[in-house]
């Protein structure tokens, strides 16, 4: 069985925002331990930005654990029932007129 000619690689944003293109690239014509680098429009940053070819695998770990430490960061102190809040406003309303 012969060899697939392309491999795919992922093209990721040099701003950060995680967001990446995906890229068939050549195995043959391309140079041996070229990175590939290419400017296009990152929609997230709303701006052309360079991006760079990484692996897909170590991008996963990497935003995961910042999407949980954003998580972390987010939650309220203390949770309080929202049908609690509505009859207490409704009782004020009825009581005003």
């Amino acid at each position: 069985m012969a060899k697939a000619q392309k491999e795919g690689v992922f093209l990721v944003s040099s701003e950060g925002t995680g967001y990446f293109y995906t890229y068939r690239k050549n195995k043959k014509k391309g140079k041996a331990g070229s990175k590939l680098s290419i400017k296009k429009y990152d929609p997230i940053a709303r701006k052309h930005v360079t991006f760079e070819e990484k692996k897909l695998s170590a991008l996963k770990k990497k935003y995961n654990r910042d999407a949980a430490a954003k998580a972390s960061e987010s939650k309220p102190e203390s949770k309080q029932d929202p049908k609690g809040k509505k009859a207490a406003g409704s009782a004020k309303s009825k009581a005003e007129k």
